[in-house]
C-alpha cells in the first residue's frame, strides 16, 4: 500500500467560547492523519485520456463478498527437478543478486514457459524468496494465467481493482502526483509486510508487474525470513518455534472505510506460527510483518512488544537479509509471499508508479511441529543446510573474542 496525504481540515476556535467547545474546535481542527499502509490510494489524476493504462487505474467497486474458507491448494515446487534444468537451461543469464534472497533471470519470456518451467520457477522462488524479469510483455490476463498455475486467487477486500471489468482478482498499485506522502503519517519500518497474512490461507508465489515507472526512485525491498531465522541463537529459535502470533487486517479495513471505500469482505485475524516451514523446502521461516502482526499469543504484552519489535527492526534495518530491485516498465517480480516480507520505497512523487499483482491463496503456515509429524522429517535452518549440501563447516562462535570490520 502506499503512502497518502493527509487531507488538511481548517477550523478555529472562539476564546469566548466554553471549554469543552473550545476542546472540540481544537479537535476538529486537527489534521486527519490515517496510517498510510492501511488507507487505499485514490483514482489518481483528473484526466487520464490521454494515460495508455487508464483501463487499470483504481477502482473500488461497492460489492460485498462472503468470508474465505479453507481452500484446497498444490504446491507446483514439489512436483519441479531439483536442478531445475528446463528454466534454467532456457535463461541466457541467471544472476544470483545478494547470498540470501534474490534472482534476476535474463532471457526468459513468462508468457512462453512450459507447465515444468513454471514448477521449477516456483522451487527457484521457494529456495531464493524472489526471482526478478524485465522486458516482460505478459498482459495482464497472462500474468493471471500464471498465476493461477500456483493457487486459486486471492481477491482482496479493501485495495483496488483495475476499471476494466472482471479483474477482480488484481491488485492495483497506483500512485501519482495527486497526492504527497506524509512521513509524519508513518513510520517506515511500519510498511513491511507479507500480503494479507491475516488471510486463513495466506498468499504464497505472488507476481507484480510494473506498467508505468518514475524515472528513479520507487524501488522495492524484500527481505529473508529464512535469514532472520538462522540468524539467531539456537536457544532463540527453539523459543520462537513455540510461538504463534494474531495477525489482524481490521487496521486495513478501518483505513479503508475511514477513506471513504467499501469494505468487499468482513476484516479477519488469523493466528500463526512465528515459525513456519516451508511445506517443500523443508526451510524454517519468521512468519511476522509489522503490517499485519499484532501480538504474540500467551505472552505478557510487554514480552510480546519487545520480541515483536527485534523481529521487525531485524526484518526491516539488516540488509544482509535484503534484496532490492529497481522497476523499470515491464519488470516483473514473483516472490513467495510465506518466506518474505516487502516495502516499496516512496521516493518518487510527483511521478506516477502503476503496477498489477497477482496473488495465489497458499496452505495454512505450518509450524515446525506439525510439520515434522506430517512429513516425519526434520525441518531445517536454511544456512546451515545450504553449508551442510557444501561441505562448509560452520562457524564457532566465540564469545571472548570481539572481531569486526569496516567498508
Amino acid at each position: 500500500m502506499a503512502p497518502v496525504a493527509t487531507a488538511d481540515q481548517n477550523g478555529t476556535s472562539t476564546p469566548a467560547a466554553p471549554l469543552k467547545a473550545a476542546a472540540k474546535a481544537v479537535a476538529n481542527a486537527a489534521p486527519q492523519v490515517f496510517n498510510p499502509f492501511y488507507s487505499p490510494t485514490v483514482s489518481g489524476d483528473g484526466d487520464d485520456s490521454d494515460y495508455k493504462f487508464a483501463k487499470y487505474k483504481p477502482h473500488f467497486p461497492d460489492v460485498k463478498w462472503e468470508p474465505l474458507g479453507e481452500i484446497p491448494v498444490t504446491d507446483r515446487a514439489q512436483f519441479a527437478d531439483p536442478e531445475k534444468k528446463s528454466l534454467l537451461s532456457a535463461a541466457t543469464k541467471v544472476q544470483h543478486l545478494t547470498p540470501a534472497i534474490g534472482t534476476e533471470l535474463h532471457g526468459i519470456d513468462l508468457r512462453q514457459l512450459s507447465d515444468a518451467q513454471k514448477d521449477e520457477l516456483a522451487l527457484l522462488i521457494a529456495e531464493r524468496g524472489v526471482v526478478f524479469f524485465r522486458d516482460q510483455e505478459l498482459d495482464i490476463h497472462q500474468q493471471l494465467e500464471l498465476a493461477r498455475h500456483y493457487g486459486p486467487l486471492h481477491k482482496h477486500a479493501t485495495t483496488p481493482v483495475p476499471r476494466e471489468p472482471g479483474l477482480e482478482e488484481v491488485h492495483v498499485v497506483y500512485n501519482d502526483g495527486s497526492r504527497r506522502p506524509d512521513p509524519s503519517a508513518f513510520s517506515k519500518i511500519d510498511l513491511w509486510h507479507s500480503d494479507v497474512s491475516y488471510e486463513l490461507q495466506p498468499p504464497s508465489t505472488t507476481s507484480l508487474k510494473v506498467i508505468t515507472g518514475p524515472p528513479y526512485g520507487g524501488d522495492t525491498l524484500w527481505s529473508s525470513g529464512y535469514s532472520l531465522y538462522s540468524s539467531f541463537s539456537p536457544g532463540f529459535q527453539k523459543y520462537l518455534e513455540g510461538l504463534t502470533a494474531v495477525h489482524s487486517a481490521v487496521a486495513q479495513a478501518d483505513g479503508a472505510r475511514a477513506a471513504g471505500h467499501p469494505v468487499r469482505r468482513e476484516p479477519v485475524e488469523s493466528v500463526h506460527p512465528i515459525v513456519r516451514v516451508h511445506p517443500v523446502t523443508g526451510w524454517k521461516s519468521i512468519y511476522v510483518n509489522p503490517g499485519f502482526t499484532r501480538r504474540i499469543v500467551g505472552l505478557p504484552k510487554a514480552e510480546s512488544d519487545a520480541i515483536l519489535s527485534l523481529l521487525f527492526h531485524q526484518l526491516a534495518e539488516n540488509p544482509d537479509f535484503q534484496v532490492r530491485f529497481h522497476w523499470e516498465p515491464n519488470s516483473v517480480a514473483i516472490w513467495d509471499n510465506r518466506i518474505v516480507t516487502h516495502s516499496a520505497t516512496f521516493d518518487f512523487w510527483p511521478h506516477t508508479r502503476h503496477a498489477l499483482r497477482a496473488t495465489p491463496h497458499g496452505e495454512r503456515p505450518t509450524s515446525v511441529a506439525d510439520y515434522e509429524k506430517a512429513t516425519g522429517k526434520v525441518a531445517k535452518d536454511r544456512q546451515l543446510d545450504l553449508w551442510e549440501k557444501q561441505g562448509v563447516r560452520p562457524p564457532q562462535h566465540d564469545t571472548t573474542v570481539t572481531r569486526g570490520y569496516t567498508d
